[in-house]
Parts: structure tokens; C-alpha cells; sequence
């Protein structure tokens, strides 16, 4: 007796169909899975014999062979049980047939329960785009899976119930389309909370705007993790194209909640600075996301940059012009996106006040030195804006008048994104930050003034081509915020200033 039933299988981001095809012949009894599979699929068979024992069926005393097709790729993980548990009851004709465009996702546990996996919503995009009509998943995963339109989600508790419904005793009823509420800022930590520090405020609303990194750099206490910290609060909200991304990537880490089954938010990461190296970029024998691939579409920060070992800090330069982390392994290569915004904070010295106004260092500078050296040329050059982040004064800590919140920079930051979003209409391109070489000239007009200014920063500072870039991009977006069509000479010059740090702190 011969049944095929489909199913669809995951290898990093990327999903791939899946036919699970069974042959139940006379002969020895045994039960063999073949299809290039891992340790847990083999233990699918002690779950499955389990779960139809608690469906009151035995199993076929017979020879029973399962194949995952195709045979060449590597399938791993407990995604396949509920499948070969339906093929096997379809094969015994103990159930009508299944359709053709049905697919099944789901762990079965001893009782026949369904248990939630990870990566449902990559798949069930897969699903769709191949014609599937249906797809059974994990009642745990159900919300996750309805965001996608256009495709009948049934939400599966248990084997009986599989059986109840394609007896036709019990009928499923297909999950309603889950529509994403709008971003909510009310429970984020507010800028009006931030005392001071408007130089630096004002520099970390241009990064916004443009999705510009940035470095924050000053003693300890001076503010630089609490502004940081604010970054979500004045970041625009996901579209639903870059949610569905992240939330795909945050899928397949198991990192999602139940309840909210999209993201909506842009992701915010904060590793601590004793992370590896794979923890950052990503590994694993079957390479999984790293913090810097969780943080896709949104913000990275990393406090007290300085203390990560330096090899790893060295691993994101690629990525950070590349915008993706490709991890090669024997099981195969996966490439992992990784738009970010990164966001670095350090203190000038080991005791932290290397250059404060009023507080005496008692590093040597030999120890100066080794420790700014943990940071390096190539890597200080990928942040746009170096941003002196000043100890805060009395008078602003005591000060009666409110700050100003996160709504109000929010609102420009909006209004700059905006105008790039018109810009860059019909391109791939989403901020400045993300300007190509080649659209550079087309997208940053600057007047004879700006050009000027420009050789003469260029010039005086020995910027590298990279450095000229970002401080073209960085003058792109404050020309935008001042809603600037040409780039002024006003514009380059405050760009221009976001570079001085490395002058200031590495170079003395």
C-alpha cells in the first residue's frame, strides 16, 4: 500500500517542499525513515507508534517504509511527524484521501498531542507560493501562520482531531487572517526622560532619519546608554514587507510570542559584551541567526563596546556593508540578512575619563592607547556619526522644564523618512544610509558651496572613500530634516563634525 502526503521542511531561512511518501508491504515488521534525516526525525518513530496507540489504532505489523523526497536535502528537526503519521493512517485507508494541495506541520508527543515548531511562517509562505490551498500546523502556531493571506490555516491540537476531520465526523474550521495592529510607542522609554545631552540628541535623531550608525563615546554616567536605550522610541515602524522578514528570521529562533505573531516593532538587540563570535554572527552545525541577524530592520546596540574580545567585533565588518552574514558548514551555506542600525557606546579610557573637563584619568596613556586599539580603523570607519556624548551639568539635572519627547522627534524623523520614501520609490533602497555608489551622485545634489566644503573636509582630514560616502549620506539626511532638496555647504559641515572623534580620541 502506497500514500504520499506533503510537508515542507526549513534549512536556515530558507523553506523547501517536502513529500512524504510511505510503502506498507508484507514482510519482517520494522519502520524505517530514509531522505537524508537527522536523529530526531529516526525518533519520529517511537512518537508516532505512541500516538496512535493513544488514537486507540495499531500500528501496521508489516514493513513500513517512509522516504522524504527529495532524498538530497538535508531534513532535520521533529516538523515532519504529523505528515508521516497522516500518510501511514492514509496508507492503512483508515482516513479518505487527503487532497493533493493539503500540507502538514507539527511535533506529535506520546499522547498525540501537537506540539509547536519553529519556523512555521517561512514555510507556510512556501506553502502558498506553491499552491498549496491548506496547511495543518500546531494550535501553538496558528496565529503565527494566519498573517499570511491567501492560504486555509487549520489549527491542529491533537491526532484525533486529524482523524475526526478527514473522517468527516468533526470538520475543522479554517483560522481567521490575522491583521497586525499598528505599533505602539506607549510602554517605550521616552527622550523627555533624558536630562541634558542635546548635541547629543540631535545627532541620534539624524541616525534615525537616515538609519545611520552611530558611536557614543564619553565618561562614565554622561547618559550614553540611557539615550541608547530611547533609539525605538523615534525609530519609524516596520511596513509589512520588512515585518514579515524579521518576524521570519525571529521564527525560525523560536523567538516568537504566541500572541503576537508578527512584528510590528523594530527589533532592539543588546548582547552583552562577553558574546562569541557565533553568537553574534551566527552558527551552529545547522547555522542559526546571530544577535546581528535577530536585529534585521532594526536597532544593534552594543554597550561598553570596548569589552567584546576584538576578533568578534571584526567578524561584523562584512556584514555591516553587506547587509547579510553568509555561514558556511558541511550541512550547507545559509545567508542571513542583517539591515541594521548599529549603535556602539564606549568610555574613552579603562577608568573612563580620559578627556573630562573636570575629572582627573589615571590611565597611562600606554593603557589609553591598548584600550582604544580594541576598536579599529576599518570598524570606527563603518559608524557615520562619532558623537561626543559631553558629563551632564548641574543646571540641566536641576532644570524645572520638561524635555522634549520622543513623540516630537518621532514626528521629524517621520517627516524625513518620508521624503526619502519618495525618493527612493521604485528602488530597493529604504533610507540613506542604504544610498548605492552608483545612485550617490543622482541621490545627494550638493550646490558649489556644499562641494567645496566637502573637498575641504576631504582633504584636511585624510578621509578614506568610505568616510566621504557616509558623510555625503549623513548631509543627505540633514538636509532632509530640514527639508532640503540640495545639499548646502550648512549641511556637509554638521556632517563633517560627527567624524572628529577618531581625531580626538585615537589619533592625539
Amino acid at each position: 500500500m502506497f500514500a504520499k502526503v506533503s510537508s515542507l521542511g526549513l534549512f536556515g531561512l530558507n523553506a523547501f517542499p517536502v513529500d512524504v511518501e510511505i510503502d506498507i508491504s508484507r514482510g519482517q515488521p520494522y519502520f524505517e525513515i530514509d531522505g537524508l534525516t537527522d536523529t530526531v526525525i529516526k525518533e519520529s518513530r517511537d512518537r508516532i507508534r505512541a500516538a496512535m496507540r493513544s488514537c486507540g489504532i495499531n500500528f501496521p505489523v508489516a514493513s513500513v517504509m517512509v522516504n522524504l523526497a527529495p532524498a538530497d536535502m538535508k531534513k532535520s528537526g521533529s516538523v515532519h511527524d504529523t505528515a508521516i503519521f497522516m500518510a501511514i493512517l492514509r496508507a492503512m485507508r483508515m482516513i479518505d484521501d487527503v487532497p493533493e494541495d493539503a500540507a502538514f506541520i507539527g511535533e506529535l508527543s506520546l499522547n498525540g498531542d501537537v506540539r509547536r515548531v519553529n519556523g512555521v511562517l517561512p514555510m507556510v509562505m512556501l506553502a502558498r507560493e506553491n499552491g498549496i490551498k491548506s496547511v495543518f500546523v500546531p494550535e501553538a502556531n496558528a496565529r503565527e501562520a494566519s498573517v499570511i493571506a491567501g492560504i486555509n490555516v487549520y489549527a491542529v491540537r491533537s491526532a484525533e482531531q486529524l482523524i475526526l476531520h478527514f473522517r468527516g465526523e468533526e470538520p475543522m474550521t479554517p483560522c481567521e487572517h490575522y491583521i497586525p495592529p499598528e505599533a505602539a510607542y506607549n510602554e517605550t522609554l521616552d527622550f523627555a526622560d533624558v536630562r541634558g545631552q542635546q548635541s547629543a540628541k540631535k545627532a541620534l535623531e539624524i541616525a534615525a532619519a537616515g538609519g545611520h550608525n552611530a558611536l557614543l563615546i564619553g565618561a562614565p554616567g554622561s547618559g550614553k546608554s540611557m539615550l541608547a536605550k530611547r533609539m525605538p522610541s523615534i525609530l519609524p515602524p516596520l511596513t509589512f514587507e520588512e515585518a514579515l522578514e524579521t518576524t521570519k528570521i525571529h521564527s525560525i529562533s523560536g523567538l516568537l510570542d504566541p500572541d503576537t505573531p508578527i512584528i510590528t516593532k523594530r527589533p532592539f538587540r543588546s548582547p552583552h559584551h562577553t558574546i562569541s563570535s557565533a553568537g553574534l554572527a551566527g552558527g551552529g552545525s545547522i547555522p542559526q541567526p546571530g544577535e546581528i541577524s535577530l536585529a534585521h530592520n532594526g536597532l544593534l546596540f552594543l554597550d561598553e563596546l570596548a569589552e567584546f574580545d576584538r576578533r568578534t567585533l571584526e567578524i561584523m565588518r562584512q556584514p555591516l556593508e553587506d547587509r547579510k552574514v553568509t555561514i558556511a558548514r558541511a550541512s550547507g551555506t545559509i545567508t542571513y540578512p542583517c539591515t541594521i542600525m548599529l549603535i556602539g557606546a564606549m568610555n574613552p579610557c579603562p577608568c573612563g575619563y580620559y578627556g573630562h573637563p573636570k575629572r582627573k584619568c589615571i590611565c597611562s596613556p600606554k593603557k589609553v592607547s591598548a584600550y582604544l586599539s580594541k576598536i579599529s580603523g576599518p570598524l570606527l570607519d563603518r559608524f557615520d556619526l562619532h558623537i561626543d556624548v559631553a558629563p551632564v551639568e548641574y543646571d540641566d539635572l536641576s532644570a524645572k522644564t520638561s524635555e522634549e519627547s520622543s513623540a516630537e522627534i518621532r514626528r521629524r524623523v517621520m517627516a524625513a523618512r518620508e521624503i526619502q520614501a519618495e525618493r527612493f520609490r521604485g528602488t530597493d533602497i529604504t533610507c540613506n544610509a542604504l544610498i548605492t555608489p552608483d545612485k550617490l551622485r543622482e541621490m545627494c545634489p550638493m550646490d558649489d558651496g556644499a562641494e567645496a566644503m566637502m573637498k575641504s573636509v576631504f582633504d584636511s582630514l585624510g578621509l578614506s572613500a568610505r568616510a566621504y560616502d557616509r558623510i555625503l549620506k549623513v548631509a543627505r539626511t540633514i538636509a532632509d530634516l530640514n527639508n532640503s532638496e540640495v545639499i548646502t555647504r550648512r549641511h556637509v559641515a554638521a556632517a563633517a563634525q560627527y567624524r572628529s572623534l577618531d581625531r580626538k580620541y585615537w589619533h592625539e
